[in-house]
């Protein structure tokens, strides 16, 4: 009978389901029959008919009434639903109404749409904006989903409707800002050719209120312009950005500004001429503040040092504190390396009071397995959000100041690109469905945009069986990436070079100490961690009072940062009473078996999704499962040789052997310890 009843299930759900290759994202597709009365008393103008034209397509009511608000401009919007089968959207700006659109539609797609809805919104940051490291050539760095969106060899005689689209998505969830290419600029970018490229994807954007910013190469007044230098301090110099300036805003009037990385791996940037960053944001801040644009200055900065790495933006930019313009907000990674799984905040958050500050998140998962590992990054976003700074006492959350700023913005670098379904995976989606819902509004949990994803993505359909195993694999999934990858604090023992996967033994013989995995956990007879206490690089020292006392006590540590700020013991006993090796090892294999299990959770959840989507996640869970093996032995079995201390008889075996893995890794110049 049970064997019965599961055919007819499987063969319901079948006629239910349609094929799908992840293309529309989390957009409705379920067109209506029967359009409703969209009234608006505005003028007609681009932006409010897309609001209509969505609300007609994809929105059921007899009528909806959108009404312009007196008020400062704003994108905030107001919703009221009726009885009678009604709804009115009210915003102090036509962007408002679309947005106020868009989350209409979203609440009856994810089916929480009641009578009587009375909503009010107002985005946490006034710039959402998406920062494609995408390059001339079509590649992009960090990019695991295909060739560039940007096809600037037809440009401009042929127009990807792809370009419509990227607007449209981003619109629904309140992007309205993006830096078409890499933060490692090439002048090329702002050439008077390209130039007209761009402009084409700018009126493309404008009426979904998407910005366009450009990343630029510092280094430009030489490279196009052939002047002699690029001081910033120098008189021909500053007419060569003006010109530049200019020229821009009479082909895009509402251009935002420049996003840049200045003596930064490689970079130019002032300092090569003994001016300081604030020297070279206000120079070119100067130039953009008459049209009302902004400079993104980045503060991912670090130079061949003994002294440790995560301290150097701190060093260089603190001492700057109210030396830059107005216009320029400097932007910032969420931790102090580089997007690490986990990472404590940046200490820059709250040390800077008198300068703005951006968040900058990556979207693109570089260091957490790339398109091909299942990790929802909410929940890692959401611990940098709550972080508390303790900058004007206890309560002085990331969200908080980052959001109450003269000038306030977030970034997040896209996973984005060519394939199908854009991001790579299907489940890398939710990554760029989540940051434009934290960029709109950061007090959303985790769990409130999982479960707006699944329900718009795949179906607002079968809570307990459907949504529910979902949403919990998402919420767990990025405390089991740690685990497999660098749990209890262990950071940088990626492979050197494309970040995917480990090799914590690696040292590569003329390159950067902290180009090298060994340069960040430095394992030893006696323990591993990197010592950041005030017996250490006093990293600690960086943080306020009482952060700086609780990361500098190994005991009072919280034990997800301990080897971040500690060099600890292999015998060192944590709080669950057992010693430091004993519980890496049961961390590694904790995040192997959280795995494991999402494998048999998508199996069991085959009746439920179209068949395209299922074998794409399926594959990409037994290469997710296989790579965390490959992690578990690959740090276990290394960092064994130190502790000297067997894996606990209870847990499996490894299946790896250590000198086999070293040996695959090794080439060029890379050299055993």
């Amino acid at each position: 009978m049970c064997k019965i009843i599961t055919s007819i299930v499987f063969l319901v759900l079948s006629l239910y389901l349609t094929a799908e290759d992840g293309n529309r994202l989390w957009l409705p597709f379920s067109v209506n029959k029967q359009q409703p009365s969209v009234v608006c008393n505005l003028k007609e103008s681009p932006t409010i008919e897309i609001a209509k034209q969505e609300l007609q397509k994809y929105f059921s009511a007899e009528k909806i009434t959108l009404t312009l608000t007196k008020g400062s401009v704003g994108d905030g919007y107001k919703i009221s639903t009726n009885a009678n089968n009604e709804a009115i959207i009210q915003s102090t700006s036509e962007l408002g109404l679309l947005y106020g659109a868009y989350h209409l539609i979203r609440l009856q797609q994810s089916g929480k749409m009641f009578p009587n809805t009375n909503i009010s919104e107002t985005p946490s940051y006034q710039r959402r904006i998406l920062n494609h490291w995408d390059n001339f050539d079509y590649s992009i760095e960090r990019g695991y989903a295909g060739k560039s969106l940007w096809k600037w060899d037809e440009l401009p005689s042929i127009i990807s409707p792809r370009y419509r689209q990227y607007a449209r998505v981003n619109a629904s969830i309140g992007i309205n800002g993006t830096v078409l290419n890499n933060v490692n600029a090439n002048a090329v970018f702002l050439s008077s050719e390209m130039l007209g490229k761009i402009k084409i994807l700018a009126d493309i954007f404008r009426p979904y209120g998407i910005k366009v910013y450009l990343s630029i190469n510092f280094s430009s007044p030489v490279l196009l312009g052939k002047l002699k230098t690029s001081d910033p301090l120098n008189k021909d110099v500053c007419k060569w950005w003006d010109s530049k300036v200019k020229e821009i805003y009479s082909l895009i009037p509402d251009f935002g500004g420049f996003l840049v990385k200045a003596n930064s791996e490689g970079q130019s940037g002032p300092q090569d001429f003994g001016r300081t960053h604030a020297d070279g944001a206000n120079m070119l801040a100067k130039c953009l503040q008459p049209y009302g644009g902004i400079v993104m200055w980045r503060a991912f900065v670090y130079s061949p040092s003994s002294d440790d790495r995560g301290k150097q933006a701190y060093d260089e930019f603190v001492p700057l504190d109210g030396k830059f313009a107005d216009n320029v907000i400097i932007q910032v990674k969420n931790g102090p390396v580089d997007f690490q799984p986990r990472e404590p905040f940046n200490s820059l958050f709250g040390s800077m009071k008198n300068t703005s500050l951006m968040p900058e998140l990556q979207v693109t998962q570089e260091y957490l397995g790339q398109s091909k590992h299942l990790v929802f990054l909410a929940n890692m976003w959401q611990e940098f959000f709550n972080s508390d700074t303790y900058c004007d006492g206890k309560g002085s959350y990331i969200k908080t100041i980052t959001a109450n700023q003269k000038i306030n913005a977030i970034a997040g670098v896209a996973n984005t690109g060519g394939d199908t379904n854009w991001c790579g995976s299907i489940f890398a989606q939710a990554n760029w469905y989540a940051f434009g819902r934290l960029a709109w509004n950061n007090e959303l949990t985790p769990d409130e945009i999982a479960d707006e994803w699944i329900r718009t993505t795949f179906t607002p359909d079968f809570e307990t069986s459907f949504i529910e195993p979902v949403k919990n694999m998402m919420l767990s999934s990025w405390e089991t990436c740690v685990n497999y990858m660098m749990p209890i604090g262990l950071t940088g023992i990626f492979t050197c070079n494309d970040h995917y996967g480990p090799e914590p033994w690696s040292y590569v013989e003329g390159w950067r100490k902290d180009w090298n995995a060994v340069y960040y956990h430095r394992a030893d007879s006696i323990g591993v961690g990197f010592n950041r206490t005030t017996t250490g690089s006093n990293g600690v020292s960086q943080y306020f009072y009482p952060l700086d006392s609780i990361y500098n006590s190994i005991d009072a540590c919280p034990e997800k940062f301990l080897l971040w700020f500690h060099h600890v013991p292999w015998n060192y006993r944590m709080k669950n009473g057992k010693t430091l090796w004993e519980n890496l090892c049961r961390a590694y294999i904790q995040g192997v078996n959280n795995v494991r299990e999402y494998q048999k959770l998508w199996d069991r959840l085959e009746p439920y999704i179209d068949n395209e989507r299922f074998l794409s996640v399926q594959k990409n869970l037994k290469i997710q499962t296989n790579d965390a093996l490959w992690w578990k032995d690959a740090a276990l079995l290394y960092f064994q040789t130190f502790s000297k201390q067997p894996i606990p008889y209870d847990m499996e075996r490894p299946v790896h052997d250590l000198q086999e893995m070293i040996d695959d890794s090794y080439s060029g110049k890379i050299m055993k310890r």
